[in-house]
């Protein structure tokens, strides 16, 4: 598999430098402001990101994905947004980031959003991209363009759950399943559910994860989410994807509701936290500054409760 870091750090330099939207929000970055929430073994970060509002405060409903054009189709991104190309997929640099190095990858046809058929291409990028994380966002997990496939790429190191599940992996993991070329765990008193499948080759991390799909498919309750005319139901989850040492780490959250009551309360209530994988993984988003200065240890316990599938 070829690797493409060397390329997608390149077109990640020049669209810093040339797109003035990239440039703004990437310098953005550097004066966010964070704060973090212990609980114990782990930390959940929470960070106020203004230009965040695009996706969080994102209208997803059918009507409303109806009538604009889609912003990952090719021939409606702006002039100055370059990409490389990755087969059947363009790695774009995300101009609106959470990560030092974010990275929108859609599919080159306007397809639905839906892992099942296109995990084994989660895997090849995450091999592909084998300095980053790769993830994807349901269609009613985060996901603001669930109108057409894609996943996302960011920094290595970055999300909490990877670097907190390598090391609490001997205390919080759960080994379910194992045979000679993957194991399948549990991540145990962690707020939220999470399960990790360590795979040495690419039919066995596939054969895993298909049986996960399908047991969470047949416990899904409400009916799972249907992802419109030709697709099938996909239960709600956030997944993501890493290749290091010869072997893929993918790690699957199933997901019980797409935003807490906090989203849509009024007054002091309000927190505007839309989870996603990158919630999920242990960073709130918020894009407001009050909400920011606001959101306590509880909701946050609130949220991933709410949001996490047990």
């Amino acid at each position: 598999m070829q690797k493409i870091n060397k390329q997608i750090s390149t077109l990640f330099a020049e669209q810093v430098s040339n797109w003035e939207l990239a440039r703004t929000n990437y310098e953005g970055l550097k004066t966010v402001r964070t704060k973090s929430f212990s609980f114990g073994d782990f930390d959940v970060k929470v960070q106020f990101n203004p230009a965040r509002i695009i996706s969080s405060g994102a209208k997803v409903d059918a009507k409303t994905i109806s009538e604009r054009k889609c912003f990952l189709c090719l021939e409606n991104l702006p002039a100055e947004q370059k990409g490389i190309d990755a087969g059947n997929y363009t790695v774009l640099v995300n101009p609106f980031p959470i990560f030092p190095e974010h990275f929108t990858i859609p599919h080159k046809q306007h397809i639905a959003q839906q892992i099942l058929p296109y995990f084994a291409d989660m895997l090849d990028l995450a091999q592909m991209l084998d300095e980053y994380v790769v993830f994807y966002n349901g269609p009613k997990c985060g996901a603001s363009a669930p109108d057409h496939l894609h996943f996302q790429a960011g920094t290595k190191d970055f999300l909490p759950l990877v670097n907190d599940f390598k090391r609490l992996k001997t205390t919080h993991a759960q080994l379910l399943v194992e045979s000679e070329a993957f194991q399948l765990f549990s991540f145990d008193q962690y707020l939220r559910t999470v399960y990790c499948i360590e795979s040495i080759n690419k039919e066995s991390a596939i054969n895993a994860f298909e049986k996960l799909y399908l047991h969470f498919q047949n416990t899904t309750s409400p009916p799972a989410l249907s992802l419109g005319e030709g697709a099938k139901s996909e239960p709600m989850m956030n997944v993501v994807c890493t290749f290091e040492n010869d072997k893929w780490l993918t790690f699957v959250l199933p997901r019980a509701n797409f935003r807490p009551w906090q989203y849509t309360a009024e007054g002091d209530a309000q927190l505007l936290v839309s989870p996603a994988t990158v919630e999920m993984c242990g960073i709130f988003i918020t894009p407001i500054e009050s909400h920011f200065d606001r959101i306590t240890k509880e909701d946050v316990v609130s949220i991933l409760e709410q949001s996490s599938k047990v």
